[in-house]
C-alpha cells in the first residue's frame, strides 16, 4: 500500500481572503474620500459664496472624470496588471482629497473635484478584474457584495465623521484627514500584493487550484485586443450602462445632496443630518452584503444565474421606489430616513448582479468594459447631481423653501427607479463580447 494514502490533503491557504480584506478597506477609503464632501456642502457654498447650481457643476466635475477615465484605466490595468495601477490612483485620489481644502473658490474647487475623480476613477474596474482571477465563480457574488457593502459602510460613516471633525478642526482640515488613509493603504497593497494567484508566495497548490478550477483561464503575456466592432453592437453592453444610469442617478442624490436636504428642507442640525444621513448609506451597505449573498443563493438553487439577477434586480428596484415615496409623504425626519434607507438598501442590493453580469459579458475585457459600463452609469450621476442643484434653486426662486422646495423631487427618482426595474427584465448576460 502506497504511504501517500495516508498523508491527510494539504488544505487550501486563504490568500484570496486577505485579497478580498484589501478590496474591502479600497472601497471603504474610496467612499470616505467621495461622500465626506456631501456633509461640507453647506459650509463650502457659504464660505466660497457657491450657488447650489454651482455646486452641482462642482459634483459633476468629479463624475464626469470618473465616466471619462474608466475605461483607459480599467484596460492600464487589463493589460499591465492591477497591482501597480491601483497604488499610483489611490495615492494620486487621496493628494487632492488633500488639496479640496485648499481650494478658494469655485473655478479651482471644479478643477480639484475633476482631478479627485480621474484618480478614483480605475478603483472599481481594477476591483473587479481582481475578484474575477482570484475567486471562483460560485463564490464571486459573495466577494463582490461584501465589498460594495463596505464601500456603503465607509459612505455611511463618512458623512458622521466629517460633521464631528468639522465641529474641531473646519472642513478644509477635514479633507486633509481624510487623505492619510489612502496613502498607508497604497504603500500596503503595493508591497503584498500579486497580479497572479499562481505566483503569489502566500497561496498553496490546494488554493491555486481551488482558483482556477472556477475561474476563467488567462494565460499568456499578451493581452489580446479588445473587439470594439463587438463591444459597439452589442445591446447587452449598452443595457447593462442603461441599468446602472438609473441606479447611479438615484444613488448620487445621497451621495451629494441628501444631508443639505436635511438641513433645508427637514430643518435638522448638522450633527443630526450627519447620522441621518449615516442611516440612509448604512442601508446601501447591507442591502449590497445581503445582494450578494441572495444572488449566490439563488444562482445554486435555480443553477440560472442569468435568470436570477434579472429577477432579482427587477423586484429590488420596484420594492425601492416605494420605499422612497413613503419617505416623501412621512413628516417625521428620521421616519423619512429610514424609508429612504430601505429605498437604497434595495437599490443596492442590486450591485452584486450587475457585477456579476458585467463579468459574464466582458471575459477577458473585464476592466476595459467594466469600465464602460460604469463610465455609462456615471452618466446618470452626472445627471442627478446638477438636476438638484438647479431644481433646489429653481424652486427657491419661486418662492418655495423647506419641504416645498425639496420633497417633489422624489417622485422623479422613484420614476427613474422604475425604469431602471423594466431594463432588467431585458438583461442577458450569456451574450459574452469576448467570443474567440
Amino acid at each position: 500500500m502506497s504511504h501517500s494514502q495516508d498523508i491527510p490533503a494539504e488544505p487550501p491557504t486563504n490568500a484570496r481572503y486577505t485579497v478580498l480584506a484589501f478590496m474591502c478597506s479600497l472601497a471603504f477609503v474610496l467612499y470616505l474620500d467621495r461622500i465626506c464632501i456631501s456633509q461640507t456642502a453647506p459650509d463650502i457654498m457659504r464660505d466660497l459664496g457657491l450657488t447650489k447650481t454651482q455646486f452641482g457643476y462642482v459634483a459633476a466635475a468629479f463624475t464626469l472624470a470618473y465616466a471619462l477615465f474608466e475605461v483607459p484605466i480599467g484596460w492600464w490595468g487589463d493589460k499591465y496588471g492591477s497591482r501597480g495601477v491601483l497604488a499610483r490612483i489611490v495615492i494620486g485620489w487621496s493628494i487632492f482629497t488633500a488639496l479640496t481644502g485648499a481650494a478658494f473658490g469655485f473655478v479651482s474647487l471644479v478643477a480639484i473635484r475633476f482631478l479627485f475623480g480621474a484618480g478614483e476613477a480605475g478603483a472599481f474596474p481594477n476591483t473587479a478584474r481582481i475578484l474575477s482571477r482570484w475567486f471562483p465563480t460560485e463564490r464571486r457574488g459573495m466577494a463582490q457584495g461584501l465589498v460594495n457593502s463596505i464601500s456603503q459602510v465607509g459612505g455611511a460613516l463618512a458623512p458622521v465623521l466629517t460633521s464631528e471633525l468639522m465641529q474641531r478642526i473646519g472642513w478644509r482640515w477635514t479633507f486633509f484627514v481624510f487623505s492619510f488613509p489612502g496613502i498607508i493603504w497604497a504603500a500596503s497593497f503595493y508591497w503584498w500584493y500579486r497580479d497572479d494567484p499562481q505566483t503569489h508566495p502566500a497561496t498553496n497548490d490546494a488554493e491555486r487550484k481551488l482558483i482556477t478550477a472556477g475561474t476563467a483561464a488567462h494565460t499568456g503575456s499578451v493581452h489580446p485586443p479588445i473587439p470594439w466592432r463587438i463591444v459597439l453592437n452589442s445591446p447587452q453592453i449598452w443595457l447593462m450602462g442603461a441599468v446602472l444610469m438609473c441606479t447611479a442617478f438615484n444613488s448620487y442624490f445621497y451621495f451629494t445632496w441628501y444631508p443639505t436636504y436635511l438641513q433645508e428642507g427637514r430643518l435638522v442640525s448638522k450633527l443630526v443630518s450627519g447620522r441621518m444621513a449615516s442611516i440612509v448609506l448604512t442601508g446601501g451597505a447591507i442591502g449590497c452584503i445581503c445582494g450578494g449573498f441572495l444572488i449566490d443563493y439563488l444562482v445554486r438553487t435555480t443553477g440560472n444565474r442569468h435568470l436570477s439577477r434579472r429577477m432579482y434586480s427587477f423586484t429590488a428596484l420596484i420594492l425601492a421606489a416605494i420605499c422612497l415615496v413613503a419617505g416623501r409623504h412621512n413628516d417625521s425626519p428620521l421616519w423619512a430616513s429610514i424609508w429612504t434607507a430601505g429605498s437604497v438598501m434595495f437599490t443596492l442590493s442590486t450591485l452584486a448582479a450587475w457585477w456579476g453580469a458585467v463579468t459574464d459579458l466582458s471575459g477577458r475585457h473585464i476592466g476595459a468594459l467594466f469600465g464602460l459600463m460604469n463610465s455609462l452609469g456615471g452618466l446618470g450621476a452626472i445627471t442627478s447631481q446638477l438636476f438638484v442643484g438647479r431644481y433646489a434653486d429653481y424652486m427657491k426662486s419661486h418662492g418655495h423653501v423647506g419641504r416645498a422646495q425639496w420633497d417633489s423631487i422624489f417622485y422623479v427618482y422613484a420614476g427613474i427607479l422604475v425604469l431602471g426595474a423594466f431594463g432588467w427584465l431585458l438583461v442577458n448576460s450569456s451574450q459574452s463580447v469576448d467570443r474567440d
